[in-house]
Formats: C-alpha cells, sequence, structure tokens
C-alpha cells in the first residue's frame, strides 16, 4: 500500500467534515472492530515504493485505547494534519508511509489490536478514525504495548529494509507498563498464530529493533502513576523510552525524534521549536545523543 500523495487540501476537507470541532466519541464512532483491521485476518502489511514514492519509509504509530487515553486520540486525529505536514517539509524521513495501531490489553479485551494498512495520503486519517476506541484494560498495571512489535516483526514487509536495508520507525503511545511476556494463547487468539511458547518481552524488542527503530512514548499522567512505570521502561529501551508531559505536543515529539533517527543534532532539533512546544521537546529528546550517519556501500546507516 501507500499510493498517492498527502495533499493539504484533502485534509482540510477530511478534518472539516470528520475532525474538526468534535469530541473524541465522535471522531471514532466505531462500535467493534472492523474486520480488514483484524490482526487474524492479515498476513502481511506491506510498504512499498512506487512511482509516487520511489523511496518510501514505514512509520508504525501503535496508540492506548484504553479508557484514560481520551486526550492522547484527540490530539492524534486533531493534529494529524500539522504532524504529516511538518514530515514532509522538515524531511527526516524520505516518502513516510503511516500505519496506525489501536493497543489495549490482551488478557481481557475483546480487540486488544487493530492496524490500518500503510499509507501516503488521506487514507491516513480516515483509517485512524475507523479504529475502534475499545476504552478498555485490566487494572494489572500494563497494556499489551508489544502485539505492535510482535505485528511489526512478524507481519510486515517494507521495500525499505528489503531493497536498502533502512530500518522503519515504531512509536507506541501510553500511560501504562508492559507485560513481561506475551503469552503464547494471547498470541494465537490475536493473531491465529500458533507458537510453541510464550515471548519474552525483551527478546521480541530485540528482534524487532533488527528492522525498526522503537520508541515508546510514556504519557505522564496526573496521578504520577506513570512516574512509577517509566523506570522499568528505561531499564528496557534505555534513552528510547520517551517521557511526554504535554500531550499537545505529541505531533511534534514524534517529528523530532524522526530527526534524531536521521542523525540531526539534538539541540538544534529542540531549538527548531517555540514557546511550550520547544520546552516539551526538550523534556522527551533532551536526553538524546545525536546519532551520526555513515555510508556503506552506498547505504546509510546510523
Amino acid at each position: 500500500m501507500g499510493y498517492g500523495s498527502w495533499n493539504s487540501a484533502d485534509w482540510k476537507k477530511y478534518s472539516s467534515a470528520r475532525i474538526s470541532g468534535k469530541k473524541v466519541n465522535d471522531i471514532y464512532k466505531a462500535t467493534s472492530i472492523d474486520p480488514k483491521y483484524d490482526p487474524k485476518k492479515i498476513k502481511f502489511r506491506e510498504s512499498l515504493d512506487s512511482a509516487d514514492h520511489p523511496v518510501t519509509t514505514p512509520i508504525i504509530i501503535g496508540l492506548d485505547v484504553t479508557g484514560s487515553m481520551s486526550d492522547l486520540l484527540d490530539v492524534t486525529a486533531k493534529r494529524l494534519g500539522e504532524m504529516v505536514k511538518d514530515i514532509i517539509e522538515r524531511q527526516p524521513v524520505e516518502g513516510p508511509q503511516i500505519m496506525f495501531c489501536a493497543v489495549g490489553d490482551s488478557r481481557c479485551d475483546r480487540s486488544p489490536l487493530q492496524a490500518t494498512q500503510f499509507e501516503s495520503d488521506i487514507r491516513i486519517a480516515s483509517q485512524l478514525t475507523e479504529l475502534w476506541f475499545e476504552r478498555g484494560g485490566g487494572g494489572n498495571n500494563f497494556e499489551s504495548y508489544p502485539l505492535v512489535w510482535y505485528l511489526a516483526a512478524n507481519k510486515t514487509k517494507t521495500d525499505a529494509w528489503n531493497k536498502r536495508r533502512q530500518k522503519g520507525v515504531i512509536f507506541t503511545l501510553g500511560d501504562d507498563g508492559f507485560p513481561e511476556k506475551l503469552l503464547a494463547k494471547e498470541i494465537e487468539r490475536v493473531f491465529g498464530d500458533y507458537v510453541k511458547e510464550d515471548i519474552d518481552t525483551e527478546a521480541l524488542l530485540a528482534q524487532v529493533s533488527r528492522r525498526y527503530d522503537v520508541f515508546h512514548l510514556m504519557v505522564m499522567d496526573r496521578r504520577n502513576e506513570s512516574v512509577v512505570k517509566l523506570p522499568k521502561w528505561r531499564k528496557l529501551m534505555g534513552e528510547r523510552a520517551i517521557s511526554v508531559t504535554d500531550v499537545n505536543a505529541i505531533p511534534e515529539i514524534i517529528v523530532s525524534l524522526l530527526e534524531s533517527v536521521a542523525g540531526r543534532d539534538t539541540e538544534d532539533i529542540i531549538n527548531s521549536w517555540d514557546g511550550d512546544t520547544q520546552l516539551a521537546v526538550r523534556n522527551a529528546i533532551g536526553g538524546l545523543p545525536t546519532r551520526k550517519r555513515s555510508v556503506m556501500n552506498g547505504i546509510f546507516r546510523f
């Protein structure tokens, strides 16, 4: 997938009709999973080069759709156009193709994972708003964010990797912890895949990191529960566990992280934003080292 190109006029028309001025419940109207986003029905999600986009970069954004995440989903929908526009204009990656995932709790939710196609045009927005905001979660101090990693590692084909050995980028976003393992029975229920044994989250992260740069954006909640859970994320992912103090700045934080992956100087990235956005970006990426690009056999490596 991923044909066509993002057009500001298309976004303005779609946003005016479906998003602008609406409450989150009116943006995400689905009352159950759409079969086309059901992982059990997904053999592969493909990010492919085309005449429109001869060099593509797959980007996966996994959104926590449990009950506490209304603000996150609202900001993602309403500011999607700005985020895509910034990615196109600031060019941290070539040919961005975006897939959204909706993430819940695979031990109790009806549909703990949903996944759109990789898209380059207004279908990014239309498919996002077709996802089901289940508002589940099990009160067990985690959500099943690693389901996104399993999908990316086992159910995606990208020309970026297959042709150029170029990694895609994964962002999961939420305010909870993660499970130590994906249980074999969960994997079978969610994906229809039979695996012999449970998969350690750390091992799954290592697997998916071969083809994707992986980040988790930890949305810091008002009850300070996220403060307690962030160190565990940092132990798992190091500086790629990102603290988000202002949910409204998530689009700029994502763009900034893409620029960091591209090897741009951290201070230059921070200083490219103004006011409260600059502060939120500094809080998020200030601890990241600048990653220098090198070229090997004509391929950019980091």
